[in-house]
């Protein structure tokens, strides 16, 4: 008996200090229906599904040192939540802004993706990378630009 209770005691003394942990701020699928199994088969329809408007931009011709910008549109073609855990840029002057809450089914949201092209010369080709809770579960979005130099004009003149 008093076996039973040193046990019941220490469960009540585990479970009262894990509630009192810290909340973090990232996104949980607790309350998401995430139907993929361990062999990556799922119900038919039950996915959810990215379906990006273009998955490439380019900017064309800029001057170095301009900050562009472009709102990649897709949406949610999907059976349940679409989660994007992370977005990263494949250098620091890409950088992505992504919804951080689950997309429902049928809604459509962007991907802001800013380049800055200071110190940068020539062709450019950047990418984001997003890791989302779809199959496959990272999708790659592309931007291009020719960052143009300014010509210095030296001399003294006559």
């Amino acid at each position: 008996m008093k076996t039973v209770y040193i046990f019941v005691l220490a469960f009540v003394i585990a479970a009262g200090i894990s509630s009192c942990a810290p909340k973090s701020d990232k996104i949980t699928t607790d309350l998401v229906d995430i139907t993929t199994t361990a062999s990556g088969t799922t119900p038919s329809g039950k996915d959810p599904v990215m379906k990006f408007e273009i998955e490439e931009h380019d900017f064309g011709k800029i001057s170095q040192g301009e900050k562009v910008s472009y709102a990649f549109k897709f949406k949610n073609v999907g059976g349940s939540d679409l989660i994007i855990s992370e977005a990263h840029g494949s250098c620091g002057c890409t950088v992505p802004v992504y919804p951080h809450k689950p997309v429902a089914p049928g809604q459509e949201e962007v991907i802001n993706v800013e380049f800055n092209s200071e110190g940068k010369h020539g062709v450019q080709e950047k990418t984001v990378t997003l890791t989302t809770n779809c199959t496959p579960n990272t999708k790659v979005i592309t931007i291009h630009a020719e960052v143009l130099v300014p010509v210095e004009r030296g001399g003294t003149g006559n």
